[in-house]
């Protein structure tokens, strides 16, 4: 049971971190939530490798699927638990691309996103561009296989999200990011970038403490 739960961090961006964009194509994902309430989700995720779109034009889930269904080669359905405190339930299992498809394309609420990753110091990063009604959200998070703790945080990181359920992948599905960036941005001006205490100590690449 061990192996079935996910350890990770998550921060808000303000804008991507082009340095880091080393011009290959990022990962494409389409997933779609058939359950996403109080925590709870039943997904089912669709994998491009190489495959770039503008998130910043629009990006309908469902037609992205059908746009560059050649090239989606990997597909899981995945179910999870609530998140507390950086570590939720995750138990996924690979299926048939085939299957999936079909699926999607008969109910649940679809997220599209382009997967950057790079590493940092010790830990491997995944930066996750929004496109369709989830623009212009950028995530990045990282995952270990053990509690994230004294991490080294990258200055693109602008604020800590990490058990803020508005921003997690099934929170977005139930009520997209596009629907409320001018509140969160009017938050985020009124109290400052927020990062954890919970997670021992927090340090900028610059080895400055948060």
């Amino acid at each position: 049971m061990s192996d079935e739960f996910e350890y990770e961090r998550r921060f808000f961006c303000r804008s991507f971190p082009t340095q880091y964009d080393d011009g290959d194509s990022p990962l494409l994902i389409v997933q779609n939530y058939y359950v996403h309430q109080d925590g709870f989700a039943l997904r089912i995720r669709m994998q491009a490798h190489g495959v770039r779109l503008d998130m910043s034009q629009e990006t309908d889930g469902l037609t992205t699927l059908l746009d560059h269904r050649d090239a989606f080669d990997e597909a899981f359905v995945t179910v999870k638990g609530t998140a507390v405190g950086g570590t939720r339930y995750e138990a996924a299992r690979q299926i048939d691309p085939n299957i999936a498809l079909e699926l999607m394309l008969r109910g649940g609420v679809p997220i599209v996103k382009n997967r950057f990753s790079v590493w940092l110091d010790e830990d491997g990063w995944d930066i996750d561009v929004f496109g369709a009604n989830n623009a212009p959200l950028i995530i990045a998070e990282v995952e270990r296989s053990s509690p994230v703790t004294n991490l080294t945080i990258p200055d693109f990181c602008t604020s800590e999200v990490t058990d803020d359920q508005r921003f997690y992948n099934d929170g977005l599905a139930s009520k997209p990011f596009g629907t409320w960036k001018d509140e969160y941005f009017a938050e985020l001006d009124r109290f400052g970038p927020q990062f954890s205490q919970l997670f021992g100590r927090n340090r900028r690449r610059s080895n400055q403490s948060l």
